[in-house]
């Protein structure tokens, strides 16, 4: 299992980022995605997921209505995008497989987000 974020950054409360996480070495198709985001000293928290069909994505009530998960079967990547950001969105942000709980026990480097004044 290999997975690869990318797409984080240093912003302003307000702004957006898009998130983007690559995977291989598992039927991705098969398996609910879902996006986590970890901060210092504190348990990594399910923020998003998305079923295998790509219909219906949850979400946490922090990330409700104003981040948006997608996936792309065919080259087995998901997407977080993330607007009107604010402060308490700081964080490490990684994928996994599974919904809400993750499948993987490996873990990729993560993405960091910065969301400051």
């Amino acid at each position: 299992v290999e997975l690869a974020e990318s797409g984080g950054g240093s912003v302003q409360p307000g702004e957006s980022l898009r998130l983007s996480c690559v995977t291989s070495g598992f039927p991705f198709f098969a398996y609910p995605m879902s996006w986590y985001r970890q901060v210092p000293g504190k348990a990594r928290e399910w923020v998003a997921g998305i079923p295998r069909s790509g219909i219906d994505p949850t979400y946490s009530e922090a990330a409700k209505g104003r981040f948006s998960i997608s996936r792309d079967n065919e080259r087995k990547t998901i997407s977080l995008q993330m607007n009107n950001l604010k402060p308490e969105d700081t964080g490490m942000y990684y994928c996994n497989g599974g919904y809400p709980n993750p499948s993987f026990n490996r873990w990729g480097q993560g993405t960091q987000v910065t969301v400051s004044p």
